[in-house]
C-alpha cells in the first residue's frame, strides 16, 4: 500500500510550489511551458513505459524489481535538490516516472498474485482508498514544506529509501496456486512466450479505463477552476472543497471494499452516478451546489477505480498478470495525462467549462448504458 503511494507523490507534491519554480527560472527560454510539464510528464512516461515494466515484471518476477525501482525512486525523485537547469529538471522527472511504472505495477501485480477473489477486490478497494488520502496529504506537505523553498518539497521523495529495505525483507514472492502457471511456462505446459496474450479479452476493459480516468481526475483537476468561475476564489474554500471531494472518494471505495464479490454488475450505475454528479456540477450557480455535485461524483469515482482494476487483473492468470495490469496501469495514467486536455478541448468548443464538464455527463451516461449492453450481453450471470 506504500509503494502504490509514491506515484501519487510524484503527480501532486510540486504542484504548490509550481509559481515558484515558474519565477525562479523566469528568464529561462520556453519556461511558461517547460515548468508545467514537469509536473505532467512523470504521468506520460508512466503511461508510456508502464506496459513494457509488465513485460519485465513476468519475465524477472515482482520482487527484486520493485525493490530496485524504488531505490531509483529516491535518487531521481531528489535530483531538483541540486540541478540548475529546467530542462535537466524535466528530464529528471521523466526518469522519476519510470521508476514509477515499475513500482505501480509491481504493487498491482504482487496484490493479484497474493490474494484472490473477494480478498484480492478488498485489497484494491485498499490500494484507492491509500491513494486518495495520501493525494491529500501529499498536496498539504508540499504546500507547507514549499515555504522553505521550492527545492524543499522535492526531500520527500527520499522516503523511499525507507521503503525499500522493508520491502526486501518483509514482502515474499507469492506462492503459485494449485495449477498455475509458473515464470516461463503456461497453464497447460507450453512456454509463456508462446502462449498468447489474451488482448481481446483485455483491450475493452483498458479503453474503458482511459475514460475512466478522465472522470475520475475531472473533480480534483477543475473544481478549483469553476469554483473561480463563480466567483469564489478564496484558498481555504477552495482546500475545503477539494477535501470534500477527496473524502467522499474514499467513502466509495470503502462501500466497494464492503460489498466485494459481486460488484462488477454495478458498474454501469457508477457510471451513472458519476454523470448525475458531473451534471449538478454543470449547472451550479452556486459554491455549495458545485461541492454537492463534486461529493455525488467523487463517491462514484472511489467504486470505479478499483472497479476497472478487478476487471482488468481479476481473469488474469500468474504469467500474464504483469502484462495485464502494464497495460491497465498505462491505460489509466494516459487518461490522467490527457484529461485537461479533453477538457480544455471542449470548453474551447462549447463556450465555457461548466458546459464541458456537462458535456462529459452526457458521454459518461452513454458509456454507461453502453457498459450495461455489452455486460447484458456476454455475462449472463453477472458476478
Amino acid at each position: 500500500m506504500a509503494g502504490s503511494c509514491l506515484p501519487i507523490l510524484g503527480a501532486v507534491l510540486m504542484a504548490p510550489v509550481l509559481p515558484r519554480i515558474q519565477d525562479h527560472f523566469a528568464a529561462t527560454p520556453g519556461a511558461a511551458a517547460l515548468v508545467p510539464i514537469a509536473l505532467t510528464i512523470p504521468a506520460l512516461a508512466l503511461a508510456l513505459l508502464a506496459p513494457f515494466a509488465g513485460v519485465l515484471i513476468d519475465r524477472l518476477g515482482r520482487h527484486r524489481l520493485l525493490v530496485g525501482a524504488t531505490v531509483a525512486y529516491a535518487f531521481v525523485g531528489t535530483a531538483p535538490l541540486w540541478l540548475d537547469s529546467l530542462g535537466a529538471i524535466v528530464a529528471s522527472r521523466a526518469l522519476v516516472g519510470v521508476t514509477e511504472a515499475v513500482i505501480m505495477t509491481c504493487c498491482t501485480t504482487l496484490i493479484g498474485d497474493y490474494w484472490s477473489g473477494p480478498t484480492r477486490d478488498r485489497y484494491l478497494a485498499l490500494q484507492t482508498i491509500c491513494a486518495a488520502v495520501s493525494a491529500t496529504a501529499f498536496f498539504a506537505v508540499g504546500g507547507a514544506v514549499g515555504a522553505a523553498g521550492w527545492r524543499a518539497p522535492f526531500w520527500a521523495y527520499a522516503v523511499s529509501l525507507l521503503l525499500a529495505p522493508l520491502m526486501a525483507t518483509v514482502l515474499r514472492p507469492a506462492p503459485k496456486a494449485p495449477g498455475a502457471a509458473v515464470p516461463g511456462t503456461a497453464a497447460q505446459g507450453a512456454p509463456a512466450d508462446e502462449r498468447p496474450f489474451p488482448w481481446r479479452r483485455l483491450a475493452p476493459t483498458c479503453a474503458l479505463t482511459v475514460f475512466g480516468a478522465i472522470v475520475f481526475y475531472t473533480v480534483p483537476v477543475e473544481t478549483a477552476y469553476l469554483l473561480d468561475d463563480l466567483g469564489v476564489t478564496a484558498p481555504a474554500v477552495v482546500g475545503a472543497a477539494t477535501a470534500l471531494a477527496s473524502a467522499a472518494t474514499v467513502a466509495g471505495a470503502a462501500g466497494f471494499a464492503r460489498f466485494t464479490g459481486r460488484t462488477q454488475r454495478f458498474l454501469p450505475h457508477v457510471l451513472v452516478l458519476c454523470a448525475a454528479g458531473f451534471a449538478v456540477m454543470s449547472l451550479a450557480d452556486r459554491a455549495a451546489v458545485l461541492v454537492a455535485g463534486a461529493v455525488v461524483n467523487c463517491l462514484g469515482t472511489g467504486v470505479l477505480l478499483p472497479l476497472l482494476l478487478t476487471r482488468a487483473t481479476a481473469p488474469l492468470e500468474h504469467a500474464d498478470r504483469g502484462r495485464g495490469t502494464g497495460l491497465w496501469t498505462a491505460a489509466f495514467f494516459l487518461g490522467e495525462f490527457v484529461c485537461p486536455l479533453v477538457l480544455l478541448a471542449a470548453a474551447a468548443g462549447v463556450g465555457s467549462l461548466a458546459s464541458a464538464v456537462g458535456l462529459l455527463a452526457a458521454a459518461t451516461a452513454v458509456v454507461a448504458l453502453g457498459v450495461h449492453l455489452k455486460d447484458r450481453r456476454t455475462v449472463p450471470a453477472a458476478v
